[in-house]
């Protein structure tokens, strides 16, 4: 199966390959070791990543998701110092991903508070979601690797029910994507970053994130 033609069974998201500087939602704790700052950032439980997006039309929504790979990241903790990084799992030291890493994500309709503020906007479809362009790399500095071999996993959609039940025959439904792929990452380096670019079928830029560690 060609990567570039491919689609999922319930949504036909396309993708292609594009890079985009990361942006994860870690948390880190700071302290001194031998008298240097240093800052210890925890990596159980994978990597996350989170951003919010916006179509011409007016639509949003929210993209969440998680880098993990069976127990590799269990234990996982990226030290910062003045001089140097490492990743560290107990005593060991980890320069290099597994063989492949899985990504979960899911786009979920989804706008800001500040925006739902300026009026009505549409709620994001199926033909919105299908028209979605998604763009992968593996990114080192500003080196760009096409990432080949992604396989689906699972695709799947799901009604998001309202806060007023009571209601939710009179609202219009909302719903989230959820998607689950395999992408490969032997010999990658823990520095580099998997970045991802959303685009419209014109080429605009809908959302961009990237799962770091």
């Amino acid at each position: 199966m060609r990567f570039a033609s491919y689609k999922p069974a319930l949504c036909a998201l396309v993708f292609f390959f594009f890079a985009f500087s990361a942006a994860s939602t870690q948390q880190a704790k700071h302290s001194k070791h031998d008298g240097h700052d240093q800052t210890v950032w925890n990596y159980d439980g994978g990597v996350f990543f989170e951003t919010d997006g916006s179509l011409p039309n007016g639509a949003c929504f929210r993209i969440h998701g998680q880098m993990k790979s069976g127990d590799f990241f269990d234990n996982l903790k990226r030290i910062d110092t003045d001089k140097v990084t490492v990743f560290q799992r107990d005593s060991e030291t980890v320069t290099k991903f597994p063989d492949s890493v899985v990504i979960s994500f899911s786009i979920r309709d989804f706008c800001p508070a500040e925006v739902q503020q300026m009026g009505i906007r549409p709620f994001l479809t199926q033909k919105m979601v299908d028209d979605l362009r998604l763009s992968i790399y593996w990114k080192h500095g500003v080196d760009l690797k096409l990432v080949k071999g992604v396989k689906e996993i699972d695709a799947r959609v799901d009604r998001i029910q309202p806060y007023a039940t009571s209601l939710a025959a009179e609202l219009s439904p909302r719903y989230e994507w959820s998607y689950e792929l395999e992408v490969p990452s032997a010999g990658v380096s823990l520095m580099d970053s998997l970045a991802f670019v959303f685009r419209t079928p014109d080429g605009l830029i809908a959302a961009r994130v990237s799962a770091r560690l």
